[in-house]
C-alpha cells in the first residue's frame, strides 16, 4: 500500500533491525495526533460559533477533529512512510 515505491523515493531496501515496525509507528501518530486534532477543531468550534457555543456542539467537533486528524495522518504514515513498504511490514511486523 505504500506509495513510496511508486512515487520512485524506495530503494527496496529493508530497515534497520531497531526500527519501529509500521503498526506501531501508525499507532503512536494517530494517537498523538488525536489530542492535537481534538484541540484544534475545539479552537475552530470557538472562533466559529463565538458566544453561541455549547458543551454538545464543542465536544462534537473536537471528537470529529480528533477522529478526522488521526485518520488522515495514519493513512498518510501507512502510504509515505519507509517502514510501511511491504517488505519492511513482513521482515518486522508478521514476526510470530
Amino acid at each position: 500500500m505504500a506509495l513510496r515505491r511508486a512515487l520512485g523515493w524506495s530503494d527496496g531496501e529493508l530497515m534497520r533491525s531497531d526500527a519501529k515496525p509500521c503498526s506501531r509507528l501508525m499507532r503512536q501518530t494517530a494517537g498523538i495526533f488525536t489530542v492535537g486534532g481534538a484541540l484544534g477543531f475545539w479552537v475552530l468550534c470557538r472562533m466559529h460559533y463565538g458566544s453561541r457555543v455549547t458543551i454538545p456542539r464543542s465536544l462534537r467537533w473536537a471528537a470529529c477533529g480528533a477522529v478526522s486528524v488521526s485518520s488522515t495522518t495514519a493513512l498518510l504514515v501507512r502510504l509515505l512512510s519507509p517502514e510501511c513498504e511491504p517488505q519492511n511490514i513482513v521482515a518486522y511486523d508478521n514476526k510470530s
